[in-house]
């Protein structure tokens, strides 16, 4: 048997409950009929994207509706790669999920994918099940994890006000073996094109199928990741003297995380749309983000808000290609949202020199040394310290 895989990446962000899943069904709903059409003897399809449960069942019934009325066996292999380290966790799984039917049909197939992964992949880490339940797990997978970092966000803010350090707590909390330490780092949000999209469409399944608490559980994750964006937002605002009006901000990163150019989703898109509606300067330092993408992500929040005058805020953001120390004069505040780490190796002590009095520096990702910054005069804030920690 042949071995024809499906793997669908939205070319486009979506909003909204459900909106990601149907762009997604659109394009395996093209796929399915292009085989259908195309193949004449019997194939193992393989879905591979992150997909709603039962999709099998829609690309089967396609399969049986078409002029060959070939029954293609239909089998759930979820991919779990991460961007910037796809490769090795390719080759290094942690586990790989393949679902299938239970008919003797079924069982051959989901043993020919075994057998391929078998060359590189110890047998005791595949999983095998049911297509529904692979289907279920790629989407439950995303929600934990974007779940782990709502909820340590959610108590970031809680140290803020406690004289708690969200470090020390994430530290204790993740020595205890049933929790673990993974996805525990306190940040200014998640960013990506699969946590808040798979978030939401478990959403829309649950309130499909009327479990609308459960529907309200997981929609708070996604609120308290928007909440954390505009906290972090209304800090640099309140610490910058309740104004950032024609003040020069320095924003270290674009991308959702380090080692990739993508941004959608990104916590530096929202951080930026508040303080640009606020009248500030934003000068974007990413080695990997482009000018354009940049304003790209913008005008597609903005436009999706039918918001007016967004030329003249596209106005107010720039970029530098190089880190070279000129572009620190007069900035009055510098904001770190993604965790390059060239930003780590700075001469601070130069930048100082450069920068507007009082400088600020806003470490939304908890990489800088804030000791070392306070000593060279800067004013500190790190997201999940308490304002007693943090200088003021």
């Amino acid at each position: 048997l042949d071995i024809i895989f499906i793997a669908v990446n939205t070319p486009t962000k979506t909003y909204g409950e459900g909106k990601g899943m149907t762009a997604d069904l659109t394009y395996v709903e093209k796929c399915a009929r292009q085989i259908a059409k195309i193949a004449k003897t019997k194939k193992i399809v393989v879905e591979k994207s992150t997909l709603p449960v039962r999709t099998a069942e829609s690309i089967k019934k396609i399969f049986k509706s078409s002029e060959s009325q070939i029954n293609h066996e239909v089998l759930s292999n979820p991919e779990f790669l991460a961007e910037g380290t796809a490769i090795n966790d390719l080759f290094k799984s942690d586990r790989v999920l393949i679902g299938g039917d239970s008919t003797e049909s079924g069982k051959r197939a989901v043993e020919t994918l075994v057998s391929i992964y078998k060359n590189w992949i110890p047998e005791d880490k595949i999983v095998t099940t049911n297509v529904w339940s692979a289907e279920l797990s790629k989407l439950v997978s995303n929600a934990f994890l974007a779940q782990r970092i709502s909820s340590i966000n959610s108590i970031s803010a809680l140290a803020e006000v406690t004289g708690a350090d969200i470090a020390e707590i994430s530290n204790a909390v993740g020595k205890d073996t049933r929790i673990g330490n993974k996805f525990l780092n306190s940040s200014v949000g998640f960013g990506g094109s699969c946590f808040q999209k798979d978030i939401l469409n478990l959403v829309y399944l649950s309130k499909i199928y009327g479990l609308n608490e459960v529907a309200d559980y997981w929609e708070k994750v996604i609120s308290i990741n928007d909440y954390q964006k505009n906290r972090f937002a209304s800090m640099i605002k309140k610490k910058m003297f309740n104004t950032v009006n024609q003040k020069k901000i320095v924003m270290f990163g674009w991308a959702f995380k380090k080692d990739t150019n993508d941004s959608r989703e990104s916590a530096a898109i929202y951080i930026a749309d508040m303080l640009l509606e606020e009248g500030a300067q934003i000068l974007v330092c990413d080695p990997k983000v482009s000018l354009n993408k940049i304003k790209d992500d913008l005008l597609f929040l903005w436009e999706h808000r039918n918001e007016i005058n967004m030329e003249n805020k596209l106005k107010n953001i720039s970029k530098s290609n190089e880190l070279n120390y000129d572009i620190y004069q007069e900035a009055d505040a510098i904001t770190v949202v993604t965790e390059w780490d060239v930003f780590k190796n700075l001469n601070y002590s130069k930048i100082y020199n450069k920068m507007n009095k009082p400088a600020f520096i806003f470490d939304g990702r908890k990489i800088l040394n804030q000791d070392e910054l306070i000593k060279i005069g800067f004013d500190c804030f790190e997201i999940g310290k308490s304002s007693n920690n943090n200088n003021n």
